[in-house]
Formats: C-alpha cells, sequence, structure tokens
C-alpha cells in the first residue's frame, strides 16, 4: 500500500486496488496510515553523512497543506550537489510552514552538521530568505544568480512590451560573452544604452546582472551548467507528477514524506547516469 501511495496512487485508488486483490476494503485512513511505516528510513536518509562537494544547487517550490482547518502554502526546500568526481547527489529537503529566512537558515544549517564541506560554488534564483542564510551559513562561498531565472525577472522592469524581445536578446549577449572581461563591457554597454529611455531597468540591470556572471571564474567546460539551476527540471517535473494526485497534504509530515520518497528515487538514478560535470587537473575540485 505505501508502495502505491508514493508512485503516485491516491489513497482512495490504493483503497479500491487492495479491495480488489485481497476481497477485504481498507479505507484512506489506513492507507495513510500504513505510509508512516517508511518515516523511519526516510528520515535516516535525509540525516545521512554528507562529504565534500564542489557545487552546491538550491530550488524551493510550493504544496499546498492543511494546518487547522486551514490550507496553508509550505515551502519545499531541496539541495542537490556534484562531488569531486563530478556525480549529481540529491543531498536533503526540508518542509516548513516557517518564515522564510528561518527555514533556509536551519536547513543549511543541517547542510553543515551533517558533514557538508569543501564548496566552490552555490547556484541558486533569487529565493527570498535565502541570501540572508545563505550569508549567515556558506558567507565565504560565490554565489551563482540562476540565468534562466534572472532573465525572466528583467522583464519586470521592460517600460514597453515591443522592447523585451531586444533586451532579452542584449542579456544573452552579455551571458554568452567568451568572459568576465567582455561580459562586463557588454552589460556597461547595455546600461549606457538605456539610460535615458528606460531609466528604472538600467539600474536594476547594473545591480543584478553581475549576480549572473560569477560563472565566469570557473572552467570553461563546466559553465554550462552552473549558471542556472535547469538541470533540477527533472526534480520538480517528477515532483509535480506525483503531488497532483495528492492536491492537498493533510500536513507537513505527509508533504515530506513523499517528496522525501520521489527524491530518494532520482537520486538513485542519477548514481547510474555518466558524470554530471567533467573535473580535469587545474580545476578548482580537481586540485583539492
Amino acid at each position: 500500500m505505501a508502495e502505491m501511495y508514493v508512485q503516485g496512487v491516491s489513497t482512495r485508488k490504493v483503497s479500491a486496488i487492495v479491495e480488489e486483490l485481497c476481497g477485504s476494503a481498507v479505507s484512506s485512513s489506513q492507507v495513510s496510515r500504513a505510509t508512516t511505516l517508511l518515516d523511519e528510513q526516510l528520515d535516516a536518509w535525509r540525516n545521512r553523512p554528507l562529504g565534500e562537494m564542489a557545487y552546491l544547487y538550491f530550488d524551493a517550490r510550493y504544496e499546498t497543506v492543511r494546518q487547522a482547518g486551514q490550507l496553508r502554502d509550505a515551502a519545499v526546500l531541496i539541495a542537490t550537489g556534484v562531488d569531486p568526481q563530478g556525480r549529481r547527489h540529491v543531498l536533503g529537503v526540508s518542509v516548513a510552514l516557517s518564515e522564510q529566512e528561518v527555514h533556509w537558515r536551519m536547513f543549511l544549517q543541517s547542510l553543515v552538521a551533517r558533514g557538508l564541506r569543501g564548496l566552490q560554488l552555490i547556484v541558486s534564483d533569487d529565493h527570498a530568505g535565502l541570501k540572508a542564510a545563505r550569508q549567515a551559513v556558506f558567507g565565504g562561498v560565490p554565489w551563482q544568480r540562476c540565468q534562466f531565472h534572472l532573465q525572466q525577472n528583467t522583464q519586470a522592469y521592460v517600460p514597453r512590451k515591443d522592447m523585451q524581445a531586444t533586451v532579452a536578446a542584449d542579456i544573452r549577449t552579455i551571458f554568452n560573452a567568451p568572459n568576465r572581461t567582455a561580459a562586463d563591457a557588454y552589460l556597461g554597454q547595455m546600461v549606457q544604452q538605456y539610460a535615458k529611455t528606460a531609466a528604472k531597468l538600467a539600474e536594476w540591470l547594473e545591480r543584478n546582472i553581475p549576480e549572473g556572471l560569477t560563472v565566469f571564474a570557473f572552467p570553461a567546460n563546466q559553465q554550462r551548467r552552473l549558471r542556472t539551476t535547469n538541470g533540477l527540471e527533472r526534480i520538480n517535473w517528477e515532483l509535480d507528477r506525483r503531488t497532483t494526485v495528492v492536491s492537498i497534504f493533510p500536513n507537513e509530515a505527509a508533504c515530506l514524506r513523499l517528496v522525501t520518497t520521489v527524491l530518494i528515487e532520482l537520486d538513485e538514478a542519477w548514481q547510474q547516469e555518466r558524470s554530471y560535470l567533467s573535473f580535469t587537473p587545474g580545476t578548482p575540485a580537481a586540485s583539492s
């Protein structure tokens, strides 16, 4: 019953299948209680020791949870990493209704407590609450702001719709520059170009675009996969597929249970795949 549930079958359908196969009915609440048998195993995975990771990716999503008769948005924080051998790992997950910065800080501190070390770069979107938590826990680690989301954020500051395509193309020119010097030069030209016609846009570009250029300090053969958090798309797609069946979780524990199970499956699949990144002599992680 637990396996059917975590594979995305609703509790109502699980009840119907068990009745058809076994000839006896079970309630949805009985199915839910059966899934709690997984908790000890899932908790052990979430708290397993970590080691050296070269790169760390953070992402956040929201699931609807019922609390005291009200529907609330629970923040699901996910951390993945790339080890010095270039393999990806799902490092941890946390679900809470608490204030974002507090939640992020506790999550980051839990990774350190489990032995996470050796970080060369953190990649994430500009999540509310993450910045302060990241600076407090990993203050000395460079940060790469996801270029995909950064370009999307820019559109809110474009004053006219007919400018959107041009602005997007200009930003891609910056991101695709051959090196940081060229990227900074392109950015300076873009800021100057829009200073008079779109002052707020120019100001926003000058302040925010550099956060997406940290990647230029890293090996060229790795930059494509360090520029964005797009490598987490498979995680979000799989979570969407499973959580849509549930729609509304009865509590935070039920949400954490299902999400953890999906992440364990993905982590195991990643270990069977080819290396995500190639580390050659001279790169930061290879020389550490």
